[in-house]
């Protein structure tokens, strides 16, 4: 391609999940319907908080995803309520559970354009994090899956995965575009390693999403407020990479 001929970015990687389609409104949903029904036991404020502090001591037990949030619900109903919590009340919280699993898929406005407008240019593939049926399933029914060159569903987004990815790709990182929601994992970790990103902003968040580190690289970052700027920021980016590229030791 001529892109990987000048040596610029070689390859665009998009996120999933309020990227490309509506998660975080369906997960917001169902923790204030499980805020309701502990408020039948408990007067407290801070539920949720209180919940977000199980889902993160268990990510490293049931990762990331619906059924981890499930599990984290029913261990902090029971616990939070001091055991008195229903046998039926617990079924009512599986079942937003499942719910979230049965959810439609609703791709963002603008986002099959803007996918179709940078594949148009450049090789792209789809890194996403979560529950490994519930991704591939949601991949499936977005109808985006053919746009993809290759569709990679992890455990984490960290520096080592994204390494270990690039290295299977056969990408370097200075020549490696990241395109995503979340400054923590799909941003930071891209620019730790010299390759590029753009930030698109959801207006929603997951506490733990909003938890970013320091962001070295900031110079080889772009944000957009909207998808359909989304092209002309990965090419402006391209630019640069290409530039770098020529001008070894030069920190873009």
């Amino acid at each position: 391609m001529e892109n990987a001929s000048r040596g610029g970015i070689a390859l665009v990687g998009f996120d999933a999940d309020d990227t490309l389609w509506r998660s975080q409104d369906y997960f917001d949903e169902a923790q204030a319907q499980f805020e309701r029904i502990i408020s039948r036991y408990v007067d407290l404020a801070d539920v949720g908080r209180r919940l977000y502090g199980y889902e993160a001591r268990n990510l490293a037990f049931f990762g990331y995803g619906v059924k981890g949030m499930a599990l984290s619900m029913v261990e902090a109903a029971v616990e939070i309520t001091d055991e008195r919590i229903a046998a039926t009340d617990i079924k009512r919280i599986v079942a937003l559970a499942k719910e979230l699993l049965r959810h439609p898929v609703e791709l963002l406005d603008g986002v099959r354009e803007a996918v179709e407008a940078v594949a148009a240019r450049y090789p792209v593939v789809l890194i996403t994090k979560g529950d490994l049926f519930h991704q591939e399933a949601k991949v499936r029914e977005s109808g985006l899956a053919d746009r993809f060159r290759r569709i990679e569903i992890v455990s984490e987004k960290d520096p080592a995965t994204y390494a270990r990815l690039l290295e299977e790709f056969g990408v370097p990182a200075r020549r490696f575009l990241m395109v995503g929601n979340s400054l923590r994992s799909d941003i930071a970790p891209v620019l730790e390693l010299g390759g590029w990103g753009v930030h698109v902003p959801y207006h929603r968040t997951w506490m733990h999403e909003a938890e970013v580190p320091s962001i070295p690289g900031r110079a080889r970052m772009r944000e957009v407020a909207a998808i359909d700027r989304l092209a002309q920021a990965v090419v402006e980016l391209d630019t640069l990479a290409s530039a770098a590229e020529q001008n070894k030791g030069v920190d873009a």
